[in-house]
């Protein structure tokens, strides 16, 4: 037979102290009853005396007890779960909060004086972890930055070449400059939301008309036809630029994938989804989870691509508080964000 083994619990540790507790008072207040009545084993010679005794015992001292016991052991266990409260909203409050990437902490002084120690070395600990963060992103940053300044000359040089392999290395140059430029975009769209900067109002209907607008020579060049259909403009909390990017990397996405004469539609949403439908063989939930992992692409997507581009938009989503979903039915991939009045 399999042992349970419980899960350790104040609680019931609290519970099986106040039960210890009142039984040692219980057992030592049989024996104070006893001395006071003076009853031993000399007194009690005759039968009657013992029944007398013992019905003398059970009806002034273990009925009285009796009744006192179960209500104090209610009242016992009701005020430990109340004692515990502060605990459980304090948990609730951090839950409520995955959504923030940074400056989450436990509001210590709405916590019992005993877990406000415990309550200091988790926000200690989180500091330290924020400061962390904030290191590397300003270190991937930095470096971004400086990679910015070589690529332009390659640019450069490779403007000046007529090798037959130019206009390819160019066009890798390219990607690798918009890539960069997106991990800069990403670390300041990071860094506003730890330090939590007024969001701006965007449009999400004006907004995907500007991508799909600068998107279209590349289209038109791929002679893949590229559409846009929205109603009424869709306002949102955010980054423009960011959230631009996304929906830029989601298009890229879906010209690769879309044949000549096939068409790419972009739709936008009254409830703050912008929808991308290529004609590609689309993408399942469990398939766009492993493509948002670093270091994966599908198998459809560029040779030379540095599997970043999906994992890039989940983050920028993230950041605003949105997600990156797939409609493999409609063939669609889906910036959900939430909807600002």
């Amino acid at each position: 037979m399999r042992r349970v083994i419980r899960e350790p619990s104040i609680t019931r540790r609290l519970t099986r102290s106040l039960a210890i507790v009142g039984g040692l008072g219980a057992l030592l207040l049989l024996v104070v009853i006893g001395i006071e009545y003076r009853l031993s084993f000399s007194h009690l010679s005759g039968g009657d005396a013992v029944e007398l005794a013992l019905h003398e015992l059970a009806e002034h001292v273990l009925l009285p007890m009796a009744v006192l016991i179960i209500p104090m052991a209610l009242a016992g266990r009701w005020a430990i779960r109340r004692a515990m409260e502060p605990l459980r909203i304090a948990a609730e409050e951090i839950d409520a909060r995955t959504c923030e990437v940074r400056g989450v902490r436990v509001s210590a002084s709405a916590l019992p004086q005993e877990a406000r120690p415990f309550a200091e070395a988790i926000n200690r600990t989180l500091e330290r972890v924020d400061h962390a963060a904030s290191m590397h992103e300003a270190f991937a940053a930095d470096i971004a930055h400086e990679l910015r300044t070589p690529l332009t000359l390659l640019s450069l040089e490779l403007d000046s070449l007529d090798a037959p392999q130019a206009a390819q290395l160019r066009e890798d140059v390219a990607q690798m400059r918009r890539l960069i430029d997106q991990l800069m975009l990403l670390a300041q769209v990071e860094a506003d939301a730890a330090s939590q900067t007024s969001p701006s109002r965007v449009d999400l209907t004006d907004l995907s008309g500007d991508v799909v607008a600068r998107m279209a020579p590349i289209a038109l060049d791929r002679a893949v036809n590229l559409e846009l259909v929205s109603e009424a403009p869709v306002w949102t909390s955010g980054r423009r630029e960011a959230i631009g990017a996304a929906l830029r990397n989601l298009l890229e996405n879906a010209l690769r994938v879309t044949p000549e004469g096939g068409t790419i539609v972009v739709r936008v949403t009254s409830d703050g989804t912008i929808a991308v439908r290529d004609e590609g063989p689309g993408l399942d939930a469990a398939s766009l989870a492993a493509l948002v992992q670093r270091h994966r692409r599908a198998d459809h997507a560029s040779r030379d691509g540095a599997g970043l581009g999906l994992a890039i938009v989940d983050r920028i989503m993230k950041a605003h508080g949105g997600t990156l979903s797939a409609a493999p039915d409609h063939r669609e991939i889906r910036l959900n964000l939430p909807v600002s009045g």
